[in-house]
């Protein structure tokens, strides 16, 4: 199970006219939008990755907006976690459950995470909040996700695993995002 205490959100690559490319982007920058607004309610640290910048633009502003106060680590590799200013970032935080979230499934995210696990790190890739170009490629990754051992979860079972009650002093914050 998340804990506040214990996770990170990675928000990966979702740059430029790549992102405007994604199935369901609607979706897509919905759910992240949510994701990012309830890690600040509750504290939780992110890790904000862009790949490449000068090549794929920056991040798209419905979702950098959000991210004005971190500062973006920007990469060439595809897996976050092979790349050492991640890593240092992500160690200095001493959390070892990493909740990502962005693009491309099959690539990226898939990358990050399965680098991250092979690290000991537990990892949820939020099957709702993550795409790619093909409905088909974002479908692959998230069953070969799974079958490695990785939790493919939704946005509303991160907020509320990371809640546990109603009694939670940010519930009715986090309640509002999704209503």
């Amino acid at each position: 199970m998340l804990d506040i205490s214990s996770s990170c959100l990675v928000v990966v690559d979702v740059q430029g006219k790549l992102a405007q490319l994604m199935v369901d982007k609607e979706t897509l920058f919905k759910n992240m939008r949510i994701l990012i607004q309830a890690a600040k309610i509750l504290e939780i640290p992110i890790l904000w990755c862009q790949q490449v910048p000068t090549a794929l633009g920056p991040t798209v502003p419905e979702i950098a907006e959000l991210l004005g106060d971190e500062e973006p680590i920007d990469k060439a590799s595809f897996s976050c976690a092979d790349h050492e200013p991640f890593n240092a970032k992500l160690k200095a935080l001493g959390h070892r459950q990493a909740v990502l979230c962005g693009i491309e499934t099959h690539v990226c995210i898939y990358q990050t995470a399965m680098d991250l696990l092979g690290r000991n790190h537990e990892v949820a890739v939020v099957a709702d909040a993550v795409s790619s170009r093909t409905a088909d490629n974002k479908q692959i990754a998230l069953a070969r996700l799974a079958a490695e051992g990785v939790a493919v979860v939704s946005m509303e079972m991160v907020l509320f695993e990371l809640l546990r009650t109603a009694e939670h002093p940010q519930f009715k914050a986090i309640a509002r995002l999704v209503k």
